[in-house]
């Protein structure tokens, strides 16, 4: 049996939704989230669909009291392919209530970054969420949470969300509606890949070269309301709804050693432009944590210099 290939909960999280308060429950075995977490992704299931936070009524109110908000918002069109470049979507074109209510009318992808700062509702669920995961897991082993947060997702129907991955640890879960996840792990990412992202030095979507994936290690998961996935650090994936709009919601975390981790990487990156074939993060431990500090130090310094030429060209 390949543990990380398939879900292997039970279905009890596909209910439908009911006016009793439903406890948020994710059905994750043990074993599977130890053996494959934060290295390869696995399906799940939950109960979510049940929760009247993301009823149609529910989501009116969360968009309105985010109107006025727009960097806690996305809103964009769906892509032409998976293979598109992310940012050459169309976005910003709607208004957060504006696009709510074009879902079924034109393709609208529709984020609402970080629920729990606008309801207490969707922080207390946040919560439980996290802390089951952490439970089952027997806690994270030493490392230390620096950053974390959650994402609702509204999506039309026939929309693409092109192949993309993102710098953190994510558990995404199906609400409403039919959706197809493509997903590859981390190791399909090359080092030098890795490395033009993290130089950055930023929280922000990697763009994917998805004619250099390798076919065969495509993972595909055909999500329902009471399915999940989980979907380690760096892994490259794309998204498709079927024939009906679709509700998602996801939390994500970054720990001081994932966090190293995209540091060493940034560090390798310069080491690589002068020539020099950098280790990968992780074989040599003492060296990870010299470049990890290089790192910082050169990000800090940038920062201060972006920081003191805008006050510059300011005056």
């Amino acid at each position: 049996m390949e543990p990380c290939a398939s879900p292997s909960a039970p279905p009890e999280g596909r209910r439908e939704r009911t006016a009793a308060a439903a406890v948020p429950t994710l059905h994750i075995d043990a074993q599977q989230l130890h053996e494959c977490f934060d290295r390869e992704p696995f399906g799940f299931t939950h109960n979510l669909a049940t929760l009247e936070l993301f009823t149609p009524a529910a989501l009116s109110d969360l968009a309105a009291r985010y109107s006025g908000h727009p960097r806690d918002y996305f809103v964009t069109t769906g892509a032409r392919s998976a293979g598109t470049a992310f940012t050459a979507v169309k976005c910003g074109q709607y208004g957060i209530e504006e696009a709510l209510r074009r879902l079924d009318r034109a393709p609208v992808r529709l984020l609402f970054k970080r629920p729990e700062n606008y309801s207490a509702q969707f922080r207390a669920l946040f919560e439980q969420l996290l802390e089951q995961v952490l439970r089952l897991r027997g806690g994270l082993h030493g490392e230390q949470i620096v950053r974390r947060e959650a994402g609702l997702l509204v999506t039309s129907a026939h929309c693409i969300t092109p192949v993309h991955f993102d710098p953190e640890i994510a558990f995404f879960l199906q609400i409403e509606g039919p959706k197809t996840y493509h997903l590859y792990a981390p190791a399909s990412l090359s080092e030098p890949e890795l490395e033009r992202f993290y130089r950055r030095g930023v929280v922000s979507i990697a763009e994917v070269d998805l004619s250099a994936r390798d076919a065969r290690e495509e993972r595909v998961f055909r999500l329902a309301a009471g399915d999940g996935v989980h979907q380690p650090q760096n892994s490259p994936h794309w998204v498709e709804t079927g024939a009906q709009r679709c509700v998602s919601y996801t939390f994500v975390f970054e720990t001081d050693v994932t966090r190293a981790r995209c540091r060493t990487r940034a560090c390798n990156y310069l080491l690589r432009r002068a020539g020099i074939e950098p280790a990968a993060p992780g074989r040599h431990p003492r060296r990870d944590r010299a470049k990890e500090r290089a790192a910082g130090e050169f990000f800090g310094l940038r920062r201060r210099y972006w920081s003191v030429l805008g006050r510059i060209k300011g005056w």
